[in-house]
């Protein structure tokens, strides 16, 4: 049972930054890929940003330049770096794995609310 950890969240000002972690049960490598979903508020869940096991990063247009993923291998830890956050950024964040494209797993979320 693969099991997903954020951590991270909180609460900033427009223009600041945090950075949320994604632990994981598993080794991270045995995924194709690791990413970063939201859901803000009355929206749908959205993608946010993916890394996959050769390290290529996709970024959703809406981040692109303010927002980083990475990775620590040995620690089985996904991070997404976020800065110069703007009150529109404000939702719950989850961490996704992905095995090939039907097996999924998700994390619990973390709150991330971004003040003007």
């Amino acid at each position: 049972q693969v099991q997903l950890v954020e951590s991270g969240g909180g609460m900033v000002q427009a223009g600041g930054s945090l950075r949320l972690s994604c632990a994981s049960s598993e080794n991270i490598f045995n995924f194709n890929a690791m990413g970063w979903f939201r859901q803000r508020p009355g929206k749908e869940r959205e993608f946010i940003a993916e890394i996959n096991v050769g390290g290529r990063r996709d970024y959703a247009e809406s981040v692109k330049g303010r927002f980083s993923i990475s990775r620590d291998g040995p620690a089985n830890t996904v991070y997404l770096q976020m800065n110069d956050l703007k009150p529109d950024d404000t939702g719950v964040y989850y961490c996704r794995a992905r095995i090939l494209s039907n097996r999924l797993y998700w994390g619990q979320g973390t709150q991330v609310t971004v003040s003007s």
